[in-house]
């Protein structure tokens, strides 16, 4: 089990508690086979940065030993020098550090582009797994969150791919070279070197057990702190609307001093590396300087020997340090890696069936047949629902909040799947139609109206991209947007985007109202669509609609009666039922549930209401 974050915090109480931190160790030696996995995108690359690693290692090898030659040319008994054997020996290691200096040059680009290429391929994997998952993955996940897995632990990867894969491979050659030349030289002072090894590993195998536990956490309270971040800086007008900022401030806090404390221990066991590699090194280094020096005096090896084995055991433990250099990145890389796989592992939508129909002419006929749902197992949101619609039908869904209406709708584009019962549009059941086909059967109009980055006229040409302007201007006069459009400074060119308030809510639901008009769908779905928009806006879309759904299966979401009380069929959900089913006036005759709706609005001032299905009164109710 994962030990406990030591609290750094003089007299600190319990911290922001939405998020657990994860016991359970991660198993890095698979998630390191993955990362293998996705390095074969490039394996070409890759093995032509391997083999100019593994070359200039491998003439780097040769220096210290050319050295140690350069040395011996010198007769200290005679007091001469062999000139032209100096000279040449000088040269073959000026051509030895050229070709080193080139092979890395070149090698250090190939590396850049093959790490951007490598990180473009996990954050489009990443990002295409975010269109795959279903809604309920998001129903449970801060958004904060998944943006932290895709930009910084995907960096930390990147950060990997770029300082460790070719220094990894360059320390295995230089290691394995080293020693064998070390063993050419001298095995004994060989075997010497070789004592300061087991305190390598045992070191190493320490450190990493300690510190990766502190890098996992510390990558989870980052993404917590992008989630609050985001969470905050979207809803910031509600934090301040009801005095917030202090808590949300002190959350924060919390948060990044976890993050903080997360981050020291990380730190401090992974910075424990360095030093005491740096200590065995001396030692070691000393120890053959003075085995090597007795061995001189007595004949058994040159200076020029001595020399180069000194050369060679730096070489030897160079790579070691670099191992523990690279330690940082490499366990924060690791557990990068692990939350970026997280997500990758989550349950996709179920694929379309083995030879899926295309509707190529919807008529807009819907049913609901025994349909059950619920987003937890064992606490049902829907039960047994059966209701069948004919094309052109205009249908109002009423009832409580949280009594099913925006289920039904959602599950009838098959944002979720049923538990028992089907769905059938024109005869067909959905679960037989390409998800592509299905939703082209569709306009919708949320409650919360998102716009995206881009012109007002790109986003009413979001459900139909291949629009006219004509067409989409059109739209817009028929949603009666087009003239508070025209009124903007560039128009139907305006600059808009999903998170910034230059339009009012209404203005924006006007939008996506044209949005829908333009898409020219057989079913239309209106989720309180004119519930952001004043009283007189509202009479003249409800025109609109009237022209809109004449030729269209529409599901109406609504809570105003002026808005539902035209439609064809009106169906007041209760409990996860169907209560009653009937038109405006047969629904009153029955005095029902609906009748006590319509009584609730009608009889109180201000929508107040004793009834549990109470509506929102409209002036134009009474």
């Amino acid at each position: 089990m994962a030990a406990k974050v030591p609290d750094l915090r003089r007299g600190a109480g319990v911290g922001h508690q939405r998020f657990k931190i994860t016991e359970k160790p991660k198993d890095i030696r698979e998630t390191l086979l993955r990362l293998v996995k996705i390095f074969r995108v490039r394996r070409r690359s890759l093995f032509l940065a391997a083999l100019l690693t593994v070359t200039s290692t491998t003439v780097n090898i040769f220096a210290p030993y050319l050295a140690g030659q350069a040395i011996n040319t010198f007769n200290i008994s005679t007091n001469t020098v062999d000139v032209l054997l100096l000279q040449t020996i000088l040269m073959a290691l000026v051509l030895c550090y050229l070709t080193r200096w080139f092979i890395d040059t070149f090698n250090g680009v190939l590396m850049a582009r093959v790490t951007q290429d490598l990180v473009r391929y996990i954050r489009t994997e990443f990002f295409s797994k975010l269109q795959r998952v279903p809604l309920k993955f998001y129903d449970n996940r801060s958004h904060g969150d998944t943006m932290s897995r895709i930009t910084n632990d995907v960096d930390n990867i990147s950060s990997t791919i770029s300082q460790t894969t070719t220094q990894l491979l360059a320390g295995i050659t230089s290691i394995t070279g080293s020693l064998v030349m070390m063993l050419i030289l001298s095995p004994f002072l060989t075997l010497v070197t070789m004592v300061t090894i087991p305190l390598f590993l045992l070191l190493t195998r320490s450190i990493a057990t300690n510190s990766r536990q502190y890098f996992a956490g510390q990558q989870q309270k980052l993404g917590e702190l992008n989630a609050v971040i985001e969470e905050n800086i979207v809803g910031l007008k509600m934090v301040k609307a009801f005095n917030r900022q202090q808590n949300v401030l002190e959350a924060y806090k919390s948060i990044n001093l976890d993050l903080r404390n997360y981050s020291i221990m990380a730190q401090i066991w992974a910075g424990f590396m360095m030093p005491i590699m740096v200590l065995i090194n001396n030692l070691g280094f000393a120890l053959i300087a003075v085995v090597g020096g007795v061995m001189s005096t007595r004949g058994m090896v040159t200076i020029g020997v001595i020399v180069s084995f000194l050369t060679y055991s730096k070489q030897f433990n160079m790579p070691l340090n670099n191992i523990a250099g690279m330690f940082n990145n490499i366990q924060s890389a690791m557990a990068g890696a692990e939350r970026v796989f997280e997500i990758m592992d989550e349950a996709e939508e179920v694929p379309d069936k083995a030879g899926s129909i295309e509707l190529l002419y919807p008529r807009g006929e819907v049913e609901f047949s025994h349909a059950s749902f619920s987003y937890d197992t064992g606490k049902p949101v829907l039960k047994d629902i059966n209701f069948r619609l004919q094309p052109g039908e205009v249908v109002a869904l009423v009832g409580g909040t949280g009594s099913g209406k925006t289920t039904i709708v959602n599950l009838l584009i098959r944002y979720y799947e049923l538990d028992e019962g089907k769905i059938l549009i024109d005869g067909t059941d959905i679960t037989s139609i390409s998800r592509k086909s299905l939703r082209n059967c569709f306009s919708v109009v949320l409650q919360d109206t998102f716009l995206y980055s881009g012109t007002i006229c790109d986003n009413i040409r979001y459900s139909r991209p291949e629009a006219t302007d004509q067409e989409v201007m059109e739209a817009a006069i028929l949603a009666h947007a087009d003239e508070f459009i025209t009124r903007l400074p560039n128009g139907y060119d305006t600059v808009v985007t999903g998170s910034t308030d230059n339009l009012s809510q209404g203005q924006r639901q006007l939008l996506a109202i044209a949005r829908a008009v333009l898409s020219k769908a057989p079913i239309l779905i209106l989720d309180e669509a004119t519930s952001s928009v004043d009283i007189k806006t509202e009479k003249e879309i409800q025109q609109a609609l009237l022209a809109l759904m004449e030729h269209r299966t529409s599901f109406l979401i609504a809570h105003r009666l002026s808005t539902i009380r035209d439609a064809d069929k009106i169906m007041v959900i209760g409990d996860g039922e169907i209560l009653e089913s009937g038109t405006h006036m047969e629904l009153m005759e029955r005095k029902g549930a609906y009748y006590q709706m319509v009584r609730s609005q009608m009889g109180f001032e201000g929508g107040e209401s004793v009834y549990e299905l109470n509506l929102p009164v409209c002036e134009g109710d009474k």
